[in-house]
């Protein structure tokens, strides 16, 4: 690799300077939230929304100084990229603190967690969900297709997935499915991106357990993935999806029993073998 100019890291280091005054300011309004947070001031699970908001914004700005590292000194700032990642956790432990992270479970268990936001209109929620998608490939492409994080985004992907169907209200979505209710063209993006995710999630799940791991926890959370999005088509009263996803979930399952009957036998032999 040639060796950066002086020239060439000083003007990096002019460039950058307003992102890392923004990333300051940011940091700052940020903990001003947590403190009311911690001191049990009304509104949290909204101010929750604006913290998960708040670290969105600091990882694009380690995206953009990354990207200004790669085009003037032909570099990947890797501790940059780092550091974006780690705001991608954020933004979803505020998000999961909100509606919770439950896969797939009835309304019922996290519905009063979506009474706390009800005044978040339709509107903002699919555009935070869209932002949050967005940063999540930002940072993925940032790392490049063979990062020692790409099975990591795995796990990432599918906490997106979960917010996203969390993120529905259940108890009015359907009645608003109706073209004349302010905010429909939103409800409708935002519930087939949540289609989108789950199918996803547990395509991936699958890939990384047939690809990399082959724990059986992967495999269970890509079926939990599937059951998840039959339980949406359940609401929608989409009876052909559902059925299809269901044989779906019956061959993933028969395949996941044969990998465990498979390595039972293997345990067994190995343990005959230490024996003589």
């Amino acid at each position: 690799m040639a060796k950066v100019s002086i020239k060439a890291k000083q003007r990096y280091a002019d460039k950058i300077k307003e992102y890392k005054a923004e990333i300051e300011s940011i940091r700052k309004r940020k903990k001003a939230f947590e403190m009311e947070i911690k001191n049990g001031i009304a509104g949290e699970n909204y101010k929750r929304i604006t913290l998960a908001n708040n670290s969105l914004n600091l990882l694009s700005n380690y995206v953009l100084m990354n990207q200004l590292s790669v085009s003037l000194l032909g570099i990947k700032n890797e501790a940059y990229l780092n550091e974006a990642r780690k705001y991608c956790y954020k933004c979803i432990i505020y998000l999961e603190e909100v509606v919770s992270g439950s896969i797939d479970v009835p309304f019922s268990d996290y519905e009063e967690r979506l009474v706390s936001i009800e005044s978040l209109n339709d509107r903002s929620r699919y555009n935070l969900l869209k932002k949050l998608g967005y940063s999540i490939d930002a940072v993925k492409e940032g790392f490049g297709d063979n990062s020692k994080w790409k099975w990591s985004f795995v796990e990432l992907e599918g906490r997106y997935a979960a917010i996203a169907k969390n993120m529905v209200d259940m108890r009015t979505f359907v009645a608003k499915l109706d073209p004349r209710v302010d905010g429909y063209t939103e409800r409708i993006a935002h519930l087939n991106l949540v289609k989108r995710l789950l199918d996803r999630a547990a395509n991936r799940y699958r890939e990384k357990y047939e690809l990399s791991t082959h724990h059986f926890d992967d495999i269970k959370l890509a079926i939990y993935f599937l059951s998840a999005l039959r339980r949406m088509y359940l609401l929608l009263g989409d009876t052909e999806k559902m059925d299809m996803i269901k044989r779906k979930i019956e061959i993933w399952k028969a395949k996941m029993e044969s990998d465990m009957q498979k390595a039972e036998l293997q345990h067994k032999r190995e343990k005959l073998n230490q024996r003589r």
